[in-house]
């Protein structure tokens, strides 16, 4: 069994926010001063060897700690029925890293500039814990124009992609980097800020991207780029 470690307690000052997400009302979950030690886990990242994935991922990442996955477990599954309409359970992590953004913009292919979602599941959730000071940027979330979509799941996967390969044919954006607001093709209907030691919950079907100016370098440090913890998380019943 995995044992939540000293390195990780909430926060006396936890703060938890529910919004939702558009039109579409799709949930999303803010928590803000999560972790009572965040430079502690800021340390941790600084040990750890980065790799490029073979991803979409326009960046580096590294395993974070199996106790972060118990933390997150613990923290969230109290919040689950209200906030998302799932029942507590057990959480598995198809991925738990910790993750740098680091592809300069000008080297992004479409679906890097695009809104993306990170599976058709609606009861799949991801969540963002961002690490970094200095204005890195949060995360956005956006409405596709053409088909009205907010979320993709298995009724309107066929349907957006065949319209996306469409849209990434002609691609008549100049836009040669990160989404950062409304483009042609997408509106953006939410966003939140990436402030130190908060952590966002959203459904992983839902179309969203990371807010990523275009005019920095994207340093390859934990200590000084776009840290954050990312985490696709299953709840098992």
């Amino acid at each position: 069994e995995r044992q939540p470690s000293m390195l990780m307690h909430t926060q006396p000052q936890i703060r938890i926010t529910r919004q939702t997400i558009g039109g579409e009302h799709a949930p999303l979950l803010i928590i803000d001063n999560l972790l009572a030690d965040p430079e502690r886990m800021v340390r941790k990242a600084a040990t750890r060897q980065y790799v490029k994935m073979a991803t979409m991922f326009p960046g580096i990442r590294a395993p974070a700690p199996a106790s972060y996955e118990t933390f997150l477990e613990s923290t969230l599954n109290p919040l689950l029925r209200e906030c998302f309409g799932l029942e507590p359970g057990r959480f598995v992590f198809p991925m738990c890293h910790f993750s740098l953004v680091t592809q300069p913009a000008t080297r992004l292919h479409f679906l890097q500039r695009i809104p993306h979602i990170d599976s058709v599941n609606r009861d799949g959730l991801a969540t963002v814990h961002y690490l970094f000071r200095g204005g890195w940027g949060g995360t956005d979330f956006y409405r596709h124009r053409k088909s009205g979509f907010e979320y993709v799941d298995e009724q309107r996967h066929g349907a957006y992609f065949e319209c996306l390969a469409q849209e990434g044919r002609l691609d008549q954006d100049e836009q040669a980097g990160y989404i950062n607001g409304d483009t042609s093709l997408f509106e953006r209907v939410a966003g939140v800020e990436g402030v130190f030691n908060r952590l966002i919950v959203y459904r992983r079907n839902s179309l969203h991207s990371g807010r990523i100016a275009n005019d920095r370098a994207l340093p390859a440090d934990p200590a000084t780029g776009r840290l954050s913890i990312n985490a696709f998380i299953d709840v098992v019943h």
